[in-house]
């Protein structure tokens, strides 16, 4: 009976990396994605469990305890109707994460369709991109404000009146790569070779838009949270008995002199957020786009 050794590895063999030192390697190479990650996801935590976060009904009145300043029983203070600033700052999260989320994935869909169409079909580029430049010479802030006066104040307004103000921003942008890319030499081989235009733009178009506006959707989510705020604090926003960082911070304006308190936690929890998605998105462009790489 003969044993078989099985032959070692030589000097030259070469082993794969660990999956976890492949995404260590990765963090350290791109540490804004690994910190805005972890803040967005802290967030995303604290929207999720908002009601075991040791808060209360936000919308509970107490007259007899308003404006009280930060302590061991109102960690953020109270406002001017004795509501609990933490408990609305906390649950202020989950409106900003839905508006901010639901504008970025809804303009991106929209304005891809619209770019990728604008951009493929020659025709109708001209038409569509006056309309475009129109909704373009508008600040999106002050487009928002106008569609809201035509509504009644509620999140669904809101996420529709900020997703008509930024599509014109994602519907340029893949109009500008699909220019580019509609003459590089495999997409006229493929025109060449008699494939239909869905076609092209499904394999050859599509998969090529698909990182830039990733980058774009991180910033119009970033943005969307500015004017949802925007509009809450101005009273164009959701209603103010739907606790959000806009609202708060414009009920606690008339007393931001002696009761800092009220505007500086929503103001700071909402810088945060904001700070963390854009270090996403400038992770990604570096991560996504070689061009801007910092390091091979």
């Amino acid at each position: 009976m003969t044993v078989q050794s099985t032959p070692s590895a030589g000097p030259l063999a070469v082993t794969e990396p660990a999956a976890p030192l492949r995404k260590r390697s990765y963090f350290r190479k791109h540490p804004a994605v690994a910190i805005g990650g972890i803040l967005m996801m802290l967030m995303i935590l604290v929207a999720l469990f908002a009601p075991w976060l040791g808060t209360v009904d936000p919308t509970s009145i107490s007259p007899a305890r308003r404006t009280l300043m930060p302590s061991e029983l109102y960690w953020f203070g109270t406002d001017m109707l004795g509501r609990d600033i933490y408990s609305r700052v906390v649950y202020g999260t989950r409106v900003s994460l839905i508006v901010g989320f639901s504008v970025a994935v809804i303009a991106s869909g929209l304005g891809l369709a619209i770019g990728l169409f604008a951009g493929f079909v020659r025709w109708a580029d001209g038409v569509i991109m006056r309309v475009i430049d129109g909704m373009m010479s508008i600040p999106p802030i002050l487009l928002a404000i106008a569609l809201m006066a035509l509504t009644r104040a509620s999140v669904g307004n809101v996420i529709i009146a900020i997703t008509i103000a930024e599509i014109p921003r994602v519907a340029r942008l893949v109009r500008g790569v699909v220019l580019s890319l509609r003459e590089q030499p495999y997409v006229e081989a493929a025109v060449a070779c008699g494939a239909r235009a869905p076609r092209i733009i499904v394999r050859h178009i599509l998969p090529n838009t698909i990182a830039p506006m990733t980058v774009q959707a991180t910033y119009i989510c970033a943005s969307a949270m500015i004017i949802e705020a925007v509009l809450s604090f101005i009273g164009a926003g959701v209603p103010p008995a739907i606790p959000s960082w806009g609202n708060i911070m414009a009920e606690g304006r008339a007393l931001w002199q002696i009761r800092p308190h009220i505007i500086l936690f929503p103001a700071l929890f909402l810088s945060i957020t904001i700070l963390a998605v854009n270090l996403l998105g400038d992770g990604m462009r570096d991560a996504l786009d070689p061009r801007f790489a910092k390091t091979l």
